[in-house]
């Protein structure tokens, strides 16, 4: 009754101090006899638990394909994004810096032959070679040190030829001043410049270039690579579903669950969808790299060393060098060079181009041997009319063909690679949204799949 008070008993038992480890004890009876453990365990083994536990993995698996295929197919989008607007353009930067500058050398040398002030032409394709150099030293710098891994290492490149790069400039104009003059002494400045430039500056900007193409390389490598966890999750789903719905057809004589089939239906279309546009765009990177950066790499090998040689040509002249060593200089570049461009791929764009390179070394190697006989005679001024004279079958007029057909070449190869990295990146446009999507419309059929089954146990 509301009214009684509690004995003496009872207070005394109120008073007994109780262990909270008892308390524990006690509350995880109680609660083990409100869940009733043997009753779950019975109720997992039921149908109606394995049902739920069917439904349950499936729904998990669909959702989880979707969503790591979604997120490998934004991933790699995101990295031919990085390929086109930023490896790419810093590899074409590096080495258009590296072209630069040993134009800049070649023109150098070149002004020096012809005694006095140096013909216009010759200083203006000096100035400019000198202008892009720098150029690309300031409108690329600020991703040097960017998201690649060599990207302090080719930081302290840039900053090292930014550096030498006033110092060759300043020998370059001393040797110029004193060569109007008329003081021999211009040569050894020029020969210093010149040196600095082949010991230490194009060193530096050839490592640069090779860092920048092995960016391109990897990330093309990498995107070539299937993707392999969304694949292999796709594949699991499916075969979870076949192994379900033969349970369900086995212990409920139900031949088919419509449901169910839809899931495995839209399963097998992200399967799909995933394997043939993967396998396209890794077709458009393949041609990227065969067609695109293997023949522009060879070509712009094949520009440096036009110019390596013309310089190692030239300045055999200013230097009245009886030793051969530029001679083996010029010979060693020229048969590389004729190696380069005559077993370029007549498959690869820019053949055309290429046969007018191969028609222009060989008159080169032409007028080079004029140049010699002429040495050989001791006749100082008809080589260097040879070298840098106007006329069609003069030195200078090949060198200037055959650079302007390796500049188109590199210019169509790179069109072709930034072409085929688009068109990789556009076949994956809609493959991500519709992962997302496929997966969950695969989830909800799921769940209608199993629901009229559990009704069944109602």
């Amino acid at each position: 009754m509301a009214g009684t008070e509690p004995t003496t008993a009872e207070l005394r038992l109120s008073s007994v101090p109780v262990d909270r480890d008892d308390l524990g004890g006690l509350g995880v009876a109680v609660v083990g006899e409100r869940l009733d453990l043997a009753g779950l365990r019975s109720f997992a083994g039921s149908a109606p638990g394995r049902l739920i536990a069917f439904g349950l993995l499936l729904i998990g698996l669909c959702l989880a394909a979707g969503s790591v295929t979604a997120t490998m197919v934004g991933d790699r989008q995101q990295g031919l994004d990085v390929l086109l607007y930023d490896t790419e353009p810093d590899a074409h930067s590096a080495h258009r810096l590296y072209t630069s500058l040993s134009i800049a050398d070649a023109a150098a040398s070149t002004a020096f032959i012809a005694g006095g002030l140096e013909p216009q032409a010759v200083r203006d394709r000096y100035s400019q070679a000198m202008g892009e150099a720098a150029a690309e030293l300031v409108t690329r710098s600020d991703h040097a040190g960017g998201p690649h891994p060599t990207g302090d290492s080719d930081a302290q490149l840039r900053v090292g030829i930014v550096t030498g790069l006033p110092v060759y400039s300043g020998l370059v104009e001393t040797a110029r001043t004193n060569n109007r003059i008329g003081y021999p002494v211009g040569a050894a400045y020029l020969s210093e410049a010149s040196n600095q430039m082949q010991t230490t500056l194009l060193p530096m900007a050839e490592e640069l270039q090779s860092h920048r193409s092995a960016a391109v390389t990897a990330a093309q490598r990498d995107h070539v690579r299937p993707p392999w966890p969304a694949i292999g999750l796709l594949i699991l789903t499916l075969g979870v579903s076949v192994w379900v719905q033969r349970d369900l057809a086995r212990r409920w004589r139900r031949v088919l669950n419509p449901g169910l089939l839809l899931a495995s239906g839209a399963m097998l279309i992200l399967l799909a969808w995933t394997v043939i546009a993967g396998s396209v765009s890794a077709a458009s990177m393949i041609n990227a790299r065969d067609d695109g950066a293997v023949p522009s790499s060879r070509l712009t090998e094949s520009r440096i060393l036009t110019q390596q040689a013309r310089a190692a040509e030239t300045l055999k002249l200013v230097r009245r060098d009886a030793t051969g060593d530029y001679d083996r200089t010029f010979d060693a570049d020229v048969e590389r060079l004729a190696d380069l461009i005559g077993h370029y791929p007549a498959s690869a764009p820019a053949i055309d181009d290429m046969r007018n390179a191969v028609s222009a070394l060989a008159r080169w190697r032409v007028a080079h041997q004029r140049i010699n006989d002429a040495l050989a005679k001791g006749d100082f001024n008809g080589a260097a009319t040879v070298a840098t004279g106007p006329g069609s079958a003069d030195a200078t007029a090949q060198v200037e063909a055959l650079d302007r057909a390796l500049e188109q070449g590199i210019t169509q190869t790179r069109d072709t690679l930034r072409g085929e990295i688009s068109q990789a990146a556009r076949v994956l446009d809609f493959l991500g949204a519709a992962a997302m999507v496929l997966g969950i419309v695969a989830a909800g059929c799921v769940g209608l799949g199993i629901w009229p089954r559990l009704r069944e146990y109602r």
